[in-house]
């Protein structure tokens, strides 16, 4: 998969080069560009924003820069274009899957009071949104949906059953897990799991997941059938 992000501030996205994403670039499993906006500007000092007409806070991002920024990408009409907004739909597994199936992402950070319109008109296919808040900029919800689409390409997680064992992959969430020692300033592992008897350690783990889910995510279950 081949992921290009647009962006005003390029030295954010480190972390995208650690852990198992950095090994993914590395196998080549992942490419993951990082395109300065900036350098596409136009203006003698490299200016990105301007005040918007009519008026009001805050500046908003011009749309010279942004749309050369674009054009700059072999075959980006090709590609699936993301502008990351709180106007957008709430990024969930069941999108967070949807977009893995993409061969070719470009998100798009805003920035300072967000984007010209016109950039949403010319190159946007969809807006995505982490949550009913607003941030300073794009970059962080770009980091998320990265992240989260990056775990369901093949080859990206050491184990390929790790996203169907997990919190939102049957609308449940995950059951709890421990690991050494077996006692722990007075909390025993449960003895379930520590029998050997498959068939009972799978039956505990759905029993949990529901009762997981009910204690912290009750609104999961308004539409699983496993309540």
């Amino acid at each position: 998969m081949k992921i290009d992000i647009l962006t005003l501030f390029p030295e954010m996205f480190t972390p995208l080069k650690t852990s198992l994403l950095g090994k993914a670039c590395e196998k080549n499993i992942l490419e993951i560009n990082i395109i300065d906006i900036r350098e596409f500007s136009k203006d003698k000092h490299k200016k990105c924003d301007d005040y918007p007409f009519s008026g009001g806070a805050g500046m908003l991002m011009t749309p010279q820069p942004i749309a050369d920024a674009f054009l700059s990408i072999t075959n980006y009409k090709d590609a699936l274009k993301i502008y990351m907004s709180p106007k957008g739909e709430r990024l969930n597994q069941n999108l967070v899957k949807e977009l893995s199936k993409e061969n070719h992402i470009i998100l798009l950070c805003g920035h300072y009071e967000g984007v010209d319109e016109r950039i949403i008109d010319l190159f946007i296919d969809k807006q995505v949104s982490i949550g009913d808040y607003v941030l300073t900029g794009g970059e962080i919800p770009a980091m998320a949906v990265v992240d989260a689409v990056s775990r369901y390409v093949d080859g990206v997680l050491h184990n390929s059953d790790s996203t169907e064992d997990e919190s939102f992959f049957d609308n449940l969430l995950e059951y709890p897990q421990y690991t050494r020692p077996q006692n722990f300033m007075g909390l025993e592992v449960p003895e379930v799991l520590r029998s050997g008897n498959h068939k009972e350690i799978e039956k505990w783990k759905k029993e949990q997941k529901i009762l997981q889910t009910k204690k912290y995510r009750p609104d999961l279950l308004e539409n699983n059938n496993n309540n």
